[in-house]
């Protein structure tokens, strides 16, 4: 920012002259030629070789020291986060007196879900104490707060006091650990920053994927009160990593500016509502496009953070597996790690705004993986799908930051993915507690159903025109597909409007028994 020399004085050192030439660039007052004063009344623009040349990046030496340090953030934090599923069972075993009880499911999912949600919601924060404070104070300040998270939930039983060490401290702690481990990168790197990020995204897996396995093996020989301080020794170390996130920028002009402006030019409602301003610029929105992205971004994530919670309990359930559950966060994490590699490469190479449709193409399969678990009728292919799902995983995380900076621009990026993170928390948080209270609906739903069910499928083996016989309507792979569903959902089918028989369909074959079970209208006479 130009700097203003006095009239008939000294001007400020680095500023040009009148209409003469001067050794720094920017606006002096005066006229003639100078090389660091100018006297006079006039106006002029000078430049010369005294100009500041860009900040340029080391491009390596200590930066690679701080690589290794946001390597290890990113590996700890989300290497617990996606392995809560292997969590969520131990807090459910070590809840002994709370087995019967059939919200237990919905009530612990919070625990976790309110973690994940925590690192999203205080994003938008996390940025603006990245400005006033540094990275490296931000840092060591967030892992501190998760270190005091994880060690006080060892000496708790109770899901409420939990809801608080484990998913508010340890969330929150975790949000100001990992954002600055993000924006430190640029300060070592410009060149070689996406390798800088892939070395950080593939180094982190080697935490983060073994994770799993260590957290089955050491919860069933120390128990979860152990396993908690554990795990609070990996964000101890990361408080001393963060001390590695030295910033070598230059203070910036704005900043300079500031600092020289008068304390009694305004007042200080004026004052305050600058700062406001200037750290919670909502111009972003102004724009349809991004406005469009964020918020259908948020309600897409809203199932985002179940497969990493339940899936562990669902496959020990449904297939009676506890000795491999843990590969499934195994899985995930490493084709996480491996999209997000993949991911960056593939980003470059497509132009500006339709990398939307990569990441839109990453949350179709992601959906649809989603949708096929129920109809796996094994273990292996419950394997298959976390593979999907965590390469999806890679691709949405990555792309995500480059999308901002074509909807947006550089200048409003940052501000941009905290608006974007902070619209995401709340159904992060919330989707998980909805997945485990629909389940625990259904199961009930199930088990005052299930003799009705047994009935549907029965008349079905029973019917003499089968599939195997004549009848069209059950004819092939279509009649197992209907009466499934129709068993599932306990419909009537269409036939039994009319008199409760397919005779009137032309088709001659009645329902069993005496009296059909089926009443005109399409209800169920149990």
């Amino acid at each position: 920012m130009a700097q203003r020399g006095a009239a008939g004085g000294e001007g400020e050192p680095g500023t040009g002259t009148g209409n003469g030439t001067g050794s720094g660039t920017g606006t002096g007052e005066g006229n003639g030629t100078g090389n660091r004063t100018g006297n006079g009344n006039g106006n002029g623009n000078g430049a010369g070789s005294g100009a500041a040349a860009p900040f340029q990046p080391p491009e390596g030496g200590f930066g690679w020291v701080v690589v290794f340090a946001a390597a290890w953030c990113n590996g700890s934090i989300f290497g617990i986060h996606n392995s809560f599923g292997i969590i969520y069972t131990m807090l459910q075993s070590d809840l002994g007196e709370g087995e019967n009880d059939p919200a237990l499911e919905f009530k612990t999912a919070w625990v976790g879900s309110l973690a994940m949600g925590m690192i999203f919601f205080c994003s938008p924060i996390v940025s603006i104490f990245t400005d006033r404070i540094g990275c490296r104070t931000t840092a060591a300040l967030g892992a501190a707060i998760a270190f005091i998270g994880l060690l006080s939930s060892s000496f708790t039983k109770s899901l409420e006091v939990r809801y608080f060490t484990y998913g508010i401290l340890f969330g929150c702690g975790s949000s100001f650990a990992f954002q600055p481990s993000l924006v430190i990168l640029g300060h070592y790197f410009k060149r070689r920053l996406g390798l800088a990020n892939g070395i950080v995204a593939g180094s982190s897996c080697l935490i983060s994927v073994p994770l799993p396995f260590f957290l089955k093996m050491v919860g069933k020989a120390i128990g979860l009160a152990h396993t908690f301080q554990v795990l609070s020794a990996l964000m101890l170390i990361q408080i001393f990593l963060s001390m590695t996130y030295r910033p070598i920028l230059p203070p910036s002009c704005d900043s300079q500016h500031d600092g020289q402006e008068k304390p009694g030019s305004r007042s200080l409602r004026q004052q305050c509502w600058s700062q406001l301003r200037k750290y919670f610029n909502l111009r972003v929105f102004r724009r349809k496009t991004y406005r469009i992205w964020a918020f259908g971004i948020a309600t897409a994530v809203l199932g985002y953070f179940v497969p990493y919670m339940h899936l562990v309990k669902y496959v020990e359930k449904e297939f009676k597996e506890t000795k491999k559950d843990w590969i499934l966060p195994v899985c995930l994490g490493a084709m996480s790690g491996l999209g997000r590699l993949v991911s960056g490469r593939i980003g470059d190479c497509i132009p500006g705004l339709k990398k939307i449709y990569l990441q839109v193409a990453s949350f179709v399969l992601f959906g649809i993986m989603c949708m096929m678990v129920p109809q796996c009728r094994g273990f292996e292919g419950v394997i298959v799908i976390c593979l999907f799902l965590g390469l999806c995983d890679g691709f949405f995380t990555t792309i995500m930051a480059p999308i901002a900076f074509e909807l947006v621009g550089p200048m409003q990026a940052s501000q941009a993915i905290g608006y974007l993170m902070g619209l995401m928390a709340v159904p992060m948080t919330a989707g998980t507690p909805i997945a485990a209270r629909l389940r625990r609906r259904s199961q009930c739903s199930v088990g005052r159903r299930g003799e009705k069910k047994k009935k549907v499928f029965s008349w079905v083996k029973r019917c003499p025109h089968h599939p195997s016989g004549s009848c069209s309507w059950l004819d092939g792979w279509r009649g197992h597909l209907l009466t499934g569903f129709w068993g599932a959902a306990l419909l009537p089918p269409p036939w039994a409007a009319e008199g409760g028989s397919a005779a009137s369909a032309g088709k001659g074959c009645s329902l069993p028994g005496s009296g059909s079970p089926w009443r005109a209208g399409g209800s169920f006479d149990s």
